[in-house]
């Protein structure tokens, strides 16, 4: 069957590591239907410390009873996600519960992963840049000098001047994080990064096709049913290029880096960037992560492994990832698409 895209990484676990019993046991997993909210987790937290040094009122007694039980419910019917490091004890909320996929072949010989640059993982959730918290203490150390940042998700960026949808002062526009240097002098101003995380679509069929195929088949690891492959174009200048056009102008008059995170094959999917030396003359760095494992390690670790910094518009070319074709090679194109 050639070469075709299949899960890499499943609720956390190498795809290829899980037993068959435990892939038909994932296949057969709804998320969400027991999650609970980041802020119930928090007042059961914040509840739970308060009975080891005082006594509950009777309504807070009562609160923590419920959340408790609700707690157990999700410890017990939902997949726990490994990466997740903004709240205790997350869950995967990503329906199907893929994080990554990867390119197998079956091709003289048995089910593998492809070797090489083109058999590198694919992150497909965002949430699994966040593992360890690694990436951001690179990026911290490298642009802030401090690698250990406070982190601030979701800060908004953009307020709304009043539309027939947003008030006037509605955030509309996020930064998916904001790195806060700690080791600066008391008084001193805060010294900032903003850091977006891109990782990719998939382009195909729904993956329910292959957690069919997978219970049909008892758990046994097999090439998929369906062929689908990461749309970079979707995930690149469709999405992370917008964002960058809009928030790089105002960062850069503030003074302020963008750090882009993003896996190593995405960043080889794009055009070619003209690299910036010095992080004084960069707009935007390129944090690019790969996933690497070592004989004993039961999960992928995430890796920085190098950084591609650059000016907004070189990353602007390189998103766009080509040239337009000459005007008379565009016309013959037109003239060959009209109808009778």
């Amino acid at each position: 069957m050639a070469e075709r895209f299949h899960i890499a990484e499943w609720y956390g676990h190498p795809y290829m590591d899980i037993a068959p019993i435990d892939r038909v046991r994932l296949a057969q997993h709804r998320v969400g239907a027991h999650t609970m909210k980041k802020a119930d987790i928090k007042r059961l937290a914040a509840l739970q410390e308060k009975v080891i040094g005082a006594q509950l009122t009777p309504r807070e007694q009562d609160r923590l009873d419920v959340l408790t039980a609700l707690f157990e419910q999700q410890q017990e019917g939902e997949q726990p996600c490994p990466f997740r490091t903004d709240m205790d004890h997350a869950t995967c909320t990503k329906p199907g519960g893929v994080c990554s996929l990867r390119l197998y072949t079956d091709d003289d010989g048995p089910f593998r992963p492809v070797e090489g640059d083109r058999g590198m993982i694919r992150a497909l959730c965002p949430y699994r840049f966040h593992q360890d918290n690694a990436a951001f203490r690179h990026i911290g150390n490298r642009l802030l000098g401090d690698p250990t940042p406070s982190q601030a998700g979701e800060v908004g960026f953009l307020e709304s001047t009043g539309n027939l949808d947003s008030a006037p002062g509605e955030d509309v526009g996020r930064i998916d994080m904001i790195l806060v240097a700690e080791n600066t002098p008391e008084g001193a101003e805060m010294k900032w990064c903003a850091v977006e995380v891109q990782a990719v679509y998939f382009s195909g069929r729904e993956m329910a096709i292959e957690f069919g195929d997978i219970q049909e088949r008892q758990g046994v690891a097999a090439m998929p049913v369906e062929g689908r492959r990461p749309d970079y174009r979707s995930s690149g200048p469709k999405r992370l290029m917008p964002q960058l056009q809009i928030k790089v102008p105002t960062l850069r008059r503030w003074g302020k880096k963008m750090a882009l995170l993003v896996d190593r094959a995405f960043f080889l999917s794009m055009g070619e960037m003209q690299r910036v030396e010095h992080l004084s003359n960069c707009d935007v760095v390129w944090f690019l992560a790969d996933f690497v494992r070592e004989p004993g390690e039961d999960r992928y670790r995430l890796e920085i492994v190098d950084e591609f910094g650059t000016t907004l518009e070189s990353a602007i070319e390189g998103l766009t990832g080509g040239i337009p074709v000459s005007l008379e090679e565009f016309e013959g194109r037109i003239a060959g698409k009209i109808l009778p």
